[in-house]
C-alpha cells in the first residue's frame, strides 16, 4: 500500500498531490507533479523519457522538449534536494529517493527488498536473416514469463532495451535501472544451426551465476522459443534464490532483513532433516516477525508443519497439519496470486487425505506460474496417490524436466515410481525409486520406497539391503508410517504394497 508521504531530505511528497516544504505545499502545476509520481513509483529505477511521456500525456503526442520544461521547473520546485532528480544521458531519469521512503512507498516494507533484474537483447552474430527478429523476441517472452514470478522485479522492456550497445557492460546496467541481476546472451548463426547463449550476472560483483547455451537448426528456432524460454525461466528460478540464500549466509541471522531470512530458511528447509527443518521454521519465524506481511515467508511457514507432520518430526501430528493449513490461508490472505501460496495450501490438504480436494490449488499455482517445478511434482504426487498413474508420470517428468538440479529432485523421482508402481509397472518402479533414493537429500521414506518397488519386481537382494538402510537410518519405522505419508486411495492398492512391506519385515 502507498504511503501518504514520501520523505525527500527537507522535503516531502505526497504522491499525485503536492510537493510540501516544512507541510507547506510548494507552488507547482499538475504536470510535474505527476512527473514526480512517476519517479517516485519507479523507487529509485530508471524511467525512459518515452515512459514518462505516455504517463503523463497519455492521450497526446508530445515532443521532448515538452517533458524538458517541466523538468526545469520540477527541478527548480526541489531547490536544494534538486540533486536527487538525475539525468541519465540518452535514456530518461531517475529520482534518489531515500532508502525509508523508497520501502514505504512500494509494495513491500524495508525488511523485504525484491530482488530485481533486467533481460537484456540478444546480442546478433553472424548471418542471422529473417530470424534476427529472435534477439528481440526471445527476451521479450522471457520478460513476460519472468514477470509472473510474483518475487522477482523485472524491468520493462522498455527500459531494458535501451542497452543495445555490445559493449554495454552489466555494473552500467545496474547502475542505471537499478537491478541486483542482468540476463543477457548472443544469438549466433553457426552453418545451419542457429545457437542462443545466455548468462546470468550478479550486477554488484561482475560474477556469472548461470548460464547456458540452446542450440537448434535454423529452421527449427521458432519452434524451440518456448522450450527455451522454460527452460531459462526454471534455471533462473532456482539460480536466483540459491545465490541470494549463498549471500545471506556470509551474513549473521541478526543482521539479515526479512528476505535474507527467508532464503536461508528456504536452503535448510530442503535438506528433509528435523534438525534442518526446525532451524528453517524459526527462520522464517524471524522472518514474518521483522515483516508481518511477507507473504512468502507465511507459506516457508506452512512447508515447514507439512513437514513436522508428515515425516512425524513431533508427537502432535494434528497440530502440525492444522499449523500447515493456517499459516498457508495466511499466505494466501496476503498474496492470493502467489503460486507458493497456493502449493503449500494444496499439500497441507494432503495431511487430512484430501487429495483430491489437493488438486484445485495445486493447479492454480500452475496456471499462476507454468513452470513451477514443484507445483508439477505435487501434481505428480497426488496424481500416484489417487493411482492416476499416466497422469502422475507426465507431471513428474514435467517437474523434472523443468529443474533439474532441483534440492527436491529426489522427490520427483518418486513420484514418477510410484506413477509406475499403481499401473504394475514394476521394473519400471525400481528402476525410479533406486534413484530416488540413492539421489541428495531423500529422506528414508524414500528409501522404504525402494524396498517396496524392489519387493514388487521381484528383486529380493535389492529390496531387502534396502531395508536394511531404512532400520539402520530409523529403527522403529513401520507400514503405518509408510501409509500415513503415502495414503494410496485405492485399498487393493494398498493391501498389495502392505504385503510386500510385510514380506521385508516392516
Amino acid at each position: 500500500m502507498a504511503t501518504r508521504e514520501v520523505a525527500l531530505g527537507k522535503l516531502s511528497f505526497q504522491p499525485g498531490r503536492q510537493l510540501l516544504a516544512d507541510g507547506e505545499p510548494l507552488q507547482l502545476t499538475r504536470k510535474p507533479i505527476a512527473i514526480l509520481s512517476v519517479l517516485a513509483n519507479a523507487r529509485g529505477g530508471l524511467v525512459t523519457k518515452d515512459e514518462l511521456i505516455a504517463a503523463v500525456w497519455p492521450d497526446r503526442v508530445v515532443e521532448d522538449n515538452a517533458l524538458q520544461v517541466h523538468i526545469v521547473a520540477l527541478r527548480k520546485a526541489l531547490g536544494s534536494e534538486a540533486h536527487r532528480l538525475k539525468t541519465v544521458h540518452g535514456f530518461g531519469y531517475r529520482l534518489e529517493v531515500p532508502t525509508d521512503a523508497v520501502a514505504q512507498f512500494g509494495a513491500r516494507s524495508q525488511h523485504n527488498p525484491q530482488p530485481s533484474i533486467a533481460v537484456l537483447p540478444l546480442r546478433a552474430v553472424g548471418a542471422l536473416g529473417k530470424h534476427a527478429i529472435v534477439a528481440d523476441a526471445l527476451p521479450h517472452e522471457l520478460i513476460a514469463q519472468l514477470s509472473r514470478l510474483r518475487w522477482l522485479f523485472v524491468i520493462a522492456r522498455g527500459s531494458s532495451f535501451q542497452f543495445r550497445d555490445p559493449e554495454s557492460d552489466v555494473a552500467r546496467v545496474g547502475a542505471v535501472l537499478g537491478v541486483r541481476y542482468c540476463l543477457s546472451g548472443t544469438l549466433e548463426r553457426e552453418s545451419d544451426r542457429i545457437a542462443v547463449t545466455m548468462d546470468l550476472t550478479d550486477t554488484q560483483t561482475n560474477q556469472v551465476i548461470w548460464g547456458d547455451r540452446y542450440s537448434s537448426p535454423v529452421e527449427g528456432i521458432h519452434e524451440l522459443r518456448a522450450s527455451i524460454v522454460a527452460s531459462i525461466v526454471s534455471a533462473l528460478e532456482f539460480r536466483i534464490p540459491l545465490h541470494e540464500a549463498h549471500r545471506a549466509a556470509l551474513r549473521s541471522p541478526e543482521h539479515l532483513d526479512a528476505w535474507g531470512l527467508f532464503h536461508l530458511a528456504l536452503q535448510r528447509m530442503f535438506r528433509f532433516t528435523q534438525a534442518d527443518n526446525m532451524a528453517a521454521c524459526a527462520l522464517f519465524e524471524q522472518a514474518v516477525a521483522r515483516d508481518p506481511g511477507f507473504a512468502r515467508a507465511y507459506a516457508g511457514l506452512s512447508f515447514t508443519h507439512f513437514q513436522n507432520a508428515f515425516m512425524h518430526y513431533l508427537p502432535d501430528v494434528d497440530g502440525e497439519a492444522a499449523a500447515a493449513r493456517r499459516f498457508a490461508e495466511r499466505a494466501l490472505e496476503l498474496d492470493a496470486a502467489d503460486p507458493f501460496g497456493n502449493l503449500v495450501l494444496g499439500r497441507s490438504l494432503w495431511l487430512t487425505g484430501d487429495l483430491a480436494d489437493s488438486l484445485p490449488w495445486i493447479d492454480r499455482a500452475l496456471a499462476l506460474n507454468p513452470n513451477f517445478a514443484q507445483a508439477a511434482y505435487a501434481h505428480a504426487f497426488a496424481d500416484a496417490m489417487l493411482c492416476h498413474g499416466e497422469e502422475g508420470q507426465r507431471q513428474a517428468d514435467r517437474a523434472m524436466a523443468l529443474s533439474p538440479i532441483d534440492p527436491m529432485h529426489y522427490a520427483m523421482m518418486g513420484a514418477r515410481a510410484f506413477s509406475h508402481a499403481v499401473r504394475s509397472q514394476h521394473v519400471e518402479a525400481a528402476h525410479w525409486a533406486d534413484r530416488a533414493a540413492r539421489a541428495p537429500n531423500s529422506h528414508v521414506l524414500i528409501a522404504m520406497m525402494a524396498v517396496l518397488c524392489h519387493g514388487l519386481a521381484g528383486h529380493r537382494q535389492e529390496a531387502g539391503e534396502w531395508g536394511d538402510a531404512v532400520r539402520s537410518r530409523n529403527p522403529g519405522i513401520a507400514r503405518d508410517d509408510f501409509f500415513r505419508a503415502f495414503p494410496f486411495e485405492q485399498s487393493k492398492v494398498r493391501d498389495r504394497f502392505s504385503r510386500i512391506l510385510a514380506r521385508f519385515a516392516f
